[in-house]
């Protein structure tokens, strides 16, 4: 039901009015580059989403399907996200707390958007999600009293202990991958090693597994070090983002307590049942992440989306801790006909919290949900513009152009000298601020495409180049602001 649940959200709206916002674009277009020269632009950018990319190649390559081809994956994600807490709910605290975990993740504003972008983020949740299911696989099978209990010899040569060293391949395999998707997965390796040290008998093998997989990240850390600037427009947590963390947290460590203390959901598994699962995800990641803001900000909460793995766990446990408690007061005051009325509770709460998201996703499924759409900016660019007229970007980043060209090819990029694809980067190569200053002062008409806020500044005179040449030779005609972008049409003076 939580897989069915996710499937149909994901599904519903899924085209969001064929909008995009630009890190959706950078995907979309990157995708639709041959591999080689996807693997050129690795090298000198966005390294650590190279996996992602390449398998958006692969499935543009078997269907170009437009925003849905380019959604798809993530949805296909959070559903497997979505069955997989169920499972693991269900393993440590019961089926109904599985099933209540697994509805808690689906239905998550947080995870319903990220079902619907063409990013890592939700993959890397589904990732972590088996990771973990594989993590409990192997500490239960390197448990003392489970191996006490089977008459279990403690030779390394053994094919039971072949059997442990298989499993815990098989989770560092799985948690490499998560971490290639997105290399801020490694927090929630570590999130599994204090999980790993309250099992008592796991924190060894989870050290070597995890050097392991250390080890097998380092060139790409190597890599994405010498790119560390891609990353400069992340500013200190904003009073928002520390609220909205610690409400989260609150809510889980409220959930844990009590759990732990009705000794409910404390399970019979090495990992020592939901909290010490689930509380390590939830808060360790984005904690480590804000803790280290003053002296690099790095906090953004989508890189830590699969905390919500350990909110769903926790929520899903007490809620069924909790209507545990009602039906057995209900049942002190006199016999309840049948399970109906269990039944009936689950299902009238279920409608209860459908209704309350219900306005949040609906929100979500619009274009005004994102930060900016490129596809209203290409449609604003080709009202305000004529053919033949000037183009130019400020600052460089030519995110709004990737996905719809379309909307821009009757124009004339002034300063562009290689497109994306050719100069082997992101947004394109740029002439010479002096090449840029003269054809632009050619030109009669001039659409100006400015970001708003949120981008840094150019950095190496290009931008100062073209907006002098505006500000001497061209008068204002015309200013739209659409979502993050800013429209501006200039003409020579005496030609609006």
């Amino acid at each position: 039901m939580p897989a069915a649940a996710a499937l149909a959200l994901g599904f519903w709206g899924i085209r969001r009015q064929d909008s995009l916002w630009s890190d959706e674009a950078v995907t979309y277009e990157v995708a639709h580059r041959s591999t080689s020269d996807i693997a050129r632009l690795l090298a000198e950018a966005d390294v650590v989403h190279g996996l992602h990319y390449f398998l958006m190649h692969a499935v543009f390559a078997l269907w170009e399907g437009g925003t849905v081809a380019l959604r798809l994956p993530s949805v296909l994600a959070v559903a497997a996200t979505a069955a997989g807490v169920g499972l693991l709910g269900r393993r440590l605290a019961g089926p109904r707390a599985g099933l209540f975990a697994g509805l808690v993740l689906a239905l998550l504003p947080s995870l319903q958007r990220y079902a619907q972008e063409g990013r890592s983020y939700a993959l890397v949740c589904a990732l972590m999600t088996w990771g973990t299911w594989l993590l409990l696989d192997a500490l239960d099978t390197g448990s003392r009293k489970r191996r006490a209990a089977r008459g279990e010899r403690r030779s390394w040569l053994g094919a039971r202990q072949f059997g442990r060293r298989f499993r815990w391949a098989g989770y560092g395999a799985v948690m490499l991958v998560a971490c290639l998707v997105h290399a801020f997965a490694v927090l929630g390796l570590v999130a599994h090693g204090v999980t790993a040290a309250l099992s008592r008998t796991g924190l060894r093998p989870w050290a070597t597994t995890a050097s392991v997989v250390s080890a097998s990240l380092a060139p790409l850390a190597l890599v994405s070090a010498t790119q560390s600037g891609q990353v400069s427009w992340i500013a200190a947590p904003a009073l928002s983002d520390l609220v909205d963390q610690a409400v989260v947290s609150a809510v889980g460590v409220a959930c844990a307590l009590l759990l732990l203390s009705g000794r409910s959901g404390g399970g019979t598994t090495a990992a020592g049942g939901v909290p010490a699962l689930a509380l390590p995800l939830l808060l360790l990641p984005a904690g480590l992440l804000l803790a280290l803001s003053p002296l690099r900000p790095l906090y953004v909460d989508r890189y830590v989306l699969y905390g919500s793995i350990g909110l769903a766990l926790l929520t899903g446990a007490a809620l069924d801790r909790a209507l545990r408690h009602v039906l057995t007061r209900l049942r002190a005051r006199g016999p309840l006909r049948g399970p109906r009325l269990p039944v009936l509770v689950v299902a009238v709460a279920s409608a209860l919290v459908t209704l309350a998201v219900l306005p949040a996703s609906r929100e979500l499924r619009t274009p005004a949900s994102r930060s900016d759409d490129v596809t209203a900016v290409a449609e604003a660019v080709r009202e305000m513009g004529a053919p033949g007229d000037g183009l130019v970007f400020l600052p460089a980043r030519r995110a709004w152009v990737l996905a719809t060209p379309d909307g821009y090819a009757e124009l004339d990029d002034v300063a562009l000298a290689d497109s994306p694809a050719a100069s082997g980067t992101l947004f394109g190569a740029e002439l010479a601020p002096a090449v840029i200053r003269e054809r632009l002062t050619a030109q009669r008409r001039v659409v100006a495409v400015r970001d708003v806020f949120g981008e840094p500044r150019d950095s190496t005179g290009r931008r100062d180049a073209k907006e002098a040449v505006l500000r001497a030779r061209f008068e204002e005609c015309g200013t739209r602001r659409v979502t993050r972008a800013q429209i501006t049409v200039y003409a020579r003076p005496g030609h609006c």
